[in-house]
């Protein structure tokens, strides 16, 4: 055995009905074996009785400099993500205007209820994270194997210390059981070498079999109030794009409710799904379709059909799990009749139909509770795995999810929150519920520190961009300013408006945008909060990018 001894130990613990917590690696109900060298870190468990953990984590003091920042990784697509200086706060629920009941709501869609937020200098990155000096193109990055035993969150206390946990609350041991508590690498390089040594070395994962798609989403014009005419209009409408264009994908609003898939609101679309899918692919596009497959709205059949079927709170009863659609249920994976239903749906979407992707949003909801002795991070990664078996080697484009448990696995995936109707955010970003509410600040921040998992993780959905007038409150300079941003640092480019509405001008711009202008990020530099420079090539030209985060201004009219 070896212990690295710059790392102190802390564990909590159930055992024999009592709880206990101590610092002590090696005692009477376990032992823990910590491996340290300049690039790995290993460590695991080995229960010496049966026991359920609660927590765990290493620490050793790091001294934070004015030039030091951290780059941390939100719980999830929307969960804000960036480089953080010691003097910055990341807000956490606003703790004025709810109850206790509309907290924990408002918390369902990250780790409000585990993380640390609201804290100067003092932010939680999962699964991977790195170390920088200002204007330095080098990094020092740390990054998890695998989110199967539990998620892997790294934590920078910039007033002096470094800690490593394994989330593991709920994790049941048997006499005798080992764990693998942690396998992390440390790669010390520039920033596309430490990325690529991370992805394509230690995790061992391919380039994603998607390349680029542009193309168009009914949501943020329309989103539920959609139907046949509007889509197939719209459709027709991309023609004079069509020779740039990959993919159409009919978003949220086609269902009677969200959780019974198959049915499909008679009224809406009278002919159904299908051969809207055979006039897109008679233009010569995928056709993609957005799902929510974990969520069974309250009122929807499926719910009250099947209420067994549902995650459960310890009660007994069925946990709500989202506030969307009149409140929603999370269907459970390990009920063998859940998983039948959703196996079903699948292949008549996707085999039936003939749909070529799929978008699956609201994936966290399944993982919001550690259950069956599991934790929070394996019933993810369980998650993850259930879904590409279902969609076997159709296009799986991943939203609302921790990003960990898709590495390698899912061919898309969100990067950001979503974009709004307006740049600053609406009245529910004002009261600034949590970091997960819609927002093209968000949704731009996230894509921006973000674009490293692009063609090594997953190709980077950067959400949409918007060229059109109505429904929309973006100067000219804000709506290039987010297709730029989308278009360097994603590899889905989706737009979503009228686009009958679309005079010859903007049908240009939007032939631009989709053109593969073979972009590649080249160095982020935050010059202060709010203002970010982003140096990148483009056609083999290198250019740079400067702008404000929070009015959409900058140089985008010279780079656009």
């Amino acid at each position: 055995m070896t212990f690295e001894k710059t790392f102190r130990t802390n564990f909590s613990y159930d055992i024999g009905g009592v709880t206990k917590r101590t610092n002590q690696p090696l005692n009477e109900d376990f032992t823990f074996t910590l491996e340290v060298s300049k690039d790995r870190i290993y460590g695991t468990l080995r229960a010496l009785k049966p026991l359920t953990m609660r927590t765990l984590y290493i620490s050793e003091e790091r001294w934070y400099g004015e030039n030091d920042l951290f780059f941390a990784n939100g719980f999830q697509s929307w969960t804000t993500t960036r480089e953080w200086t010691k003097h910055d706060t990341l807000p956490g629920l606003n703790p004025v205007f709810f109850n206790s009941w509309m907290k924990d709501k408002a918390g369902l869609t990250a780790d409000y209820s585990w993380g640390l937020y609201g804290r100067e200098g003092i932010f939680n990155s999962y699964t991977f994270c790195y170390f920088r000096k200002k204007e330095s193109p080098n990094i020092k990055l740390y990054g998890s194997r695998t989110e199967r035993h539990g998620y892997t969150i790294f934590t920078a206390d910039m007033h002096g210390l470094f800690t490593i946990r394994k989330e593991i609350d709920g994790l049941e041991l048997k006499e005798g059981q080992e764990y693998e508590v942690f396998d992390i690498c440390i790669v010390e390089d520039d920033y596309d070498t430490a990325f690529d040594k991370y992805f394509f070395d230690f995790l061992g994962v391919k380039k994603p079999k998607v390349d680029r798609l542009a193309g168009y989403t009914s949501w943020y014009n329309y989103y539920s109030k959609i139907s046949e005419d509007i889509i197939l209009r719209d459709l027709d409408a991309m023609d004079p794009a069509s020779d740039l264009t990959q993919i159409f994908q009919i978003d949220d609003g086609f269902q009677t409710k969200t959780g019974d898939w198959l049915d499909i609101d008679p009224e809406k679309f009278p002919h159904g799904l299908q051969p809207i899918v055979e006039k897109i692919h008679a233009k010569g596009y995928k056709a993609g379709l957005w799902l929510a497959p974990y969520c069974a709205a309250i009122s929807s059949k499926v719910a009250k059909a099947h209420p067994e079927w549902m995650i459960k709170n310890p009660n007994g009863k069925p946990r709500y799990s989202h506030f969307g659609w009149g409140g929603a249920y999370a269907m459970d994976i390990y009920n063998e009749e859940a998983r039948a239903y959703i196996r079903h749906f699948f292949d008549v979407v996707l085999n039936e139909w003939g749909f070529d992707m799929v978008k699956l949003d609201f994936l966290f909801t399944q993982a919001e509770l550690p259950r069956n002795g599991k934790t929070r991070g394996e019933i993810m990664c369980d998650g993850i795995d259930f879904l590409r078996e279902c969609c076997g080697d159709k296009i799986i484009l991943g939203c609302g999810v921790p990003l960990g448990p898709c590495f390698g696995i899912f061919d898309a995936c969100r990067i950001g929150a979503d974009s709004s109707r307006t740049f600053e955010g609406d009245f529910l970003n004002k009261l600034k519920i949590n970091n997960e509410i819609p927002c093209s600040y968000n949704a731009v921040l996230n894509s921006v520190f973000r674009h490293g998992l692009d063609g090594r993780a997953f190709a980077n959905d950067p959400d949409v961009f918007f060229l059109r007038d109505e429904n929309l409150t973006y100067t000219l300079e804000q709506k290039m300013l987010l297709a730029k941003v989308n278009d360097i640092t994603g590899s889905i480019l989706f737009v979503s408006d009228n686009m009958g509405n679309y005079d010859t001008q903007k049908m240009n711009m939007l032939r631009h945008i989709f053109e593969d202008k073979k972009s590649r990020v080249l160095h982020v530099e935050p010059i202060t909060t709010d203002d970010i420079e982003i140096t990148f090539e483009e056609n083999g030209e290198r250019k740079v990018l400067s702008f404000n985060l929070k009015n959409g201004t900058g140089n985008v009219s010279k780079v656009f």
